[in-house]
């Protein structure tokens, strides 16, 4: 029994994320997509772009939008402060910067800790969420910024 318990640690593996606050809730995204954090930094805005998308900034010569992530996600828009970041992602190829209120921690997790999201979610909606994972007193939204990014330049075509 102790070498199945074992096993299936060692098949499930872990996963790195990277944790944020948006109003009171926290939420995460796979560190691998993360190419760096930057402080927050006002961003030039572009005409008729949906409401989530602030605008852009200059990243070392890079052009990069800028998403509001608590619009995005139905939430109330952040009020931007000295403690919101940035988070610069690399998600189907392109950089992008999402707005947080603040990044709280890098975190390890086994994969068997993800649960999957509740089913009283919208499709739409839990389709954005990989994973809900407990930690500690919390739960963590894992967002799937794939499908994310997919949803937002759907938007921007459109």
């Amino acid at each position: 029994m102790q070498d199945t318990a074992n096993n299936n640690v060692a098949n499930s593996g872990y996963l790195e994320i990277i944790s944020f606050h948006l109003g009171k809730q926290v939420f995460c995204v796979n560190i691998m997509s993360v190419r760096e954090i930057r402080g927050w930094a006002p961003s030039t805005t572009l005409p008729h772009t949906p409401p989530h998308v602030l605008g852009v900034i200059n990243l070392r010569g890079s052009v990069i939008p800028v998403i509001d992530m608590a619009i995005r996600l139905g939430l109330p828009p952040i009020n931007a402060t000295e403690r919101s970041a940035i988070i610069v992602t690399m998600i189907a190829g392109k950089l992008v910067g999402l707005l947080v209120e603040n990044v709280s921690d890098m975190i390890t997790v086994n994969l068997d800790e993800l649960q999957p999201a509740p089913d009283v979610m919208p499709a739409a909606e839990r389709a954005l969420t990989k994973a809900i994972i407990p930690v500690d007193k919390q739960m963590i939204c894992y967002l799937d910024l794939d499908v994310l990014f997919s949803a937002a330049e759907d938007e921007l075509a459109a």
